[in-house]
């Protein structure tokens, strides 16, 4: 049987995700915090598709959540055919006073977690020769980001690394696809009070998880949904660093 594995499903651009794999016949393994959420959607997914679904209750930014997954799922005997790291939150504010509890559990779940997942998933899909993970990066993976300082450095690292296995498993079977959206109108963005979209249009979370379904299933290694975004990043290039920094600090603050 085919699974999608999402973590972070039961909200913003993992629930989009969700509804797009159920919608193409992958049965689902949603994994996420509020368990009454997954459930919901769980049976959400089960009467409009007609797809398995499995829910997983847990704290990704645990040190031992990405094994825990793992195991529960070799319980069951079930093979992840797609893999979709996608949970994550924000810290914004001055690095010197942030919280470094809060820091740490953003680079525990977005960038040691999403490395482990793919560490234990990936060699099955290649033994099968077919199937794909899709890494939710951001616009922000390719600048450095003041008061985002920790969230940035993590989704360049995403990007830098779906990148690189990307490469070493060309011509597998496997696709591996960074997603890098701007700003998204989710609960996301709203909880962390984001304000981008004075300079950038929000696009719907259903936008941009069609352009990483799409991207992942073309094989394609990454993807910036939205015009306006594209652009950005395209002129990122001929920007000086120093700028970028600058610019992307005045983004956030404004």
């Amino acid at each position: 049987m085919n699974y999608a594995l999402i973590t972070g499903a039961s909200s913003g651009i993992g629930y989009e995700l969700a509804l797009l794999f159920a919608k193409n016949g992958h049965n689902l393994i949603l994994v996420a915090r509020q368990k009454n959420k997954l459930q919901q959607l769980a049976d959400e997914l089960k009467n409009n598709h007609q797809v398995e679904t499995l829910v997983i209750p847990l704290d990704l930014s645990r040190t031992d959540a990405a094994s825990e997954i793992f195991e529960q799922l070799q319980a069951k005997s079930i093979h992840v055919d797609y893999l979709v790291n996608n949970a994550g939150f924000y810290v914004k504010g001055t690095f010197s006073e942030t919280s470094w509890k809060e820091e740490q559990k953003l680079i525990q779940l977005q960038c040691l977690n999403y490395t482990q997942l793919t560490k234990l998933f990936l060699p099955a899909m290649l033994n099968q020769r077919a199937g794909g993970i899709l890494n939710i990066g951001s616009t922000g993976s390719f600048v450095p980001g003041p008061y985002n300082a920790v969230y940035c450095a993590a989704k360049s690292f995403v990007l830098s690394f779906s990148e690189a296995v990307a490469e070493e498993v060309s011509g597998s079977g496997v696709n591996i696809t960074a997603l890098c959206p701007g700003g998204t109108n989710t609960n996301f963005h709203k909880f962390n009070e984001r304000k981008s979209s004075i300079f950038f249009p929000m696009m719907k979370a259903s936008k941009v998880a069609k352009s990483g379904y799409k991207a992942l299933m073309q094989g394609k290694r990454v993807v910036v949904p939205g015009v306006s975004n594209k652009i950005q990043v395209f002129l990122l290039r001929f920007i000086p660093g120093k700028l970028v920094s600058k610019l992307a600090g005045f983004i956030v603050t404004k």
